[in-house]
């Protein structure tokens, strides 16, 4: 007997990421793949201690339900963040914490789209978005990016002749590319939105990460009109399996957001939650993130080094300021996807860039993840997939000097 599904759960594809994770947690593969933080750099202790100490004080309250906004003082903490960032009037009743930011971009969709409705992304974009906005029977019109982000002229054309109900973008160190909005599109990015009345879904779980350059102001503190509803999480900076992260929503959405969340889940665990409480009490998060942008920084910066001479000619790579990846375009002869079996056969594994395109998928893309390998695992990694790509290429040359390579950055 065939199952009959869902025509919202038919259309929507299994992720590539997830998919390519079966394959890359094999202790024998090199993986840089997946968007991982490294667990070395998780405070275990820390956050063990924080449980401990919420069980034998609370734990009555912490293994209870609770509400499905979240726990006050740790929505308290997230508002004073927005507030240090810009966002002034950020206060506890503006929060919802959420399982992870990807449950905020789900609820986002059940609050504002139905079946048909224009969401427009960057192309390409947040795989795991894309699977959301399918499930929602959403349209998706993407807007091309470059390194300075969505691109506001094409921006323009599309809200002109569509009647778009939201825009979602990633505003710092973009998952797949790693682009940065500028200030100039981001104030250029609030304009149109303010002027066309259309919500704007601010996806930022990397902001924290930034190894040069200054921070950014978020897209919530450039809004006068209540249209942005601004993510975020814990899962990059302490620990993904926390589940941990939060949507700053002006009133008219954040009450709708929370009937939402009712009908999903009730509410985020309440240990997780106040544990995060307990730890942000004594431990100096503010330096632990400083020190995971040295090492990520460092990481970053030896991938970059190994690609500048590695690659085959003909290729292109973003070099980014912040986030976890490096997004690049190997010469059009070349299939990332086709290519893909030959590394993992080489015990490598990447992420192909085309799942991450709406429409239109450039197929001699890939992503990469500097975050969860060392540094010399990192070279090693990136010297055998620059000789995999050259030979495939045809190019006779494996690891030649930079300038003699004409690879260029972006």
């Amino acid at each position: 007997m065939s199952l009959k599904l869902a025509i919202r759960t038919e259309g929507v594809a299994p992720s590539a990421v997830r998919e390519i994770l079966k394959i890359a947690e094999r202790p024998d593969v090199l993986s840089f793949a997946g968007g991982l933080p490294a667990p070395e750099l998780f405070p275990v202790e820390a956050i063990a201690e924080a449980h401990a100490r919420v069980l034998s004080t609370a734990g009555g309250a912490a293994l209870q339900y609770s509400t499905s906004e979240g726990f006050g003082p740790l929505r308290e903490w997230v508002a004073a963040d927005f507030r240090r960032r810009g966002v002034a009037g950020a206060h506890a009743d503006s929060i919802v914490i959420t399982n992870g930011s990807q449950q905020g971009i789900d609820l986002a969709a059940r609050v504002l789209l139905d079946p048909g409705a224009v969401v427009v992304t960057e192309n390409p974009s947040y795989l795991a978005a894309l699977q959301v906005f399918a499930a929602a029977q959403a349209r998706v019109v993407p807007v091309a990016s470059d390194a300075e982000g969505m691109m506001i002229d094409a921006l323009a054309k599309v809200l002109a002749t569509e009647d778009v109900r939201m825009i979602y973008v990633v505003p710092n160190f973009a998952n797949p590319t790693g682009a940065t909005l500028s200030l100039a599109r981001r104030h250029g990015l609030m304009a149109l939105a303010q002027s066309y009345g259309v919500p704007v879904l601010e996806d930022d779980p990397y902001g924290a990460l930034r190894y040069s350059g200054s921070q950014l102001p978020p897209l919530a503190s450039l809004d006068a009109s209540g249209l942005v509803l601004s993510m975020g999480t814990f899962s990059k900076t302490l620990a993904p399996g926390l589940r941990l992260g939060w949507v700053l929503a002006p009133e008219a959405m954040r009450k709708h957001l929370v009937v939402a969340k009712q009908a999903s889940d009730l509410h985020t665990g309440s240990l997780a939650q106040r544990a995060a409480v307990a730890l942000l009490e004594r431990f100096d998060y503010d330096a632990h993130v400083l020190k995971l942008c040295r090492v990520y920084g460092e990481r970053c910066s030896a991938m970059h080094r190994v690609l500048s001479r590695a690659l085959p000619t003909g290729s292109t790579f973003n070099k980014p300021v912040g986030g976890l990846f490096f997004w690049v375009e190997l010469p059009t002869l070349l299939d990332a996807t086709a290519l893909l079996p030959l590394a993992v056969a080489q015990k490598l594994a990447y992420v192909p860039g085309a799942p991450f395109f709406a429409v239109a998928p450039k197929r001699n893309t890939l992503r990469l993840n500097f975050s969860n390998r060392p540094v010399d695992a990192i070279a090693d990694g990136m010297e055998r997939l620059g000789l995999l790509f050259s030979r495939e290429s045809g190019q006779l040359e494996t690891v030649a000097p930079a300038k003699a390579r004409r690879a260029r950055t972006h």
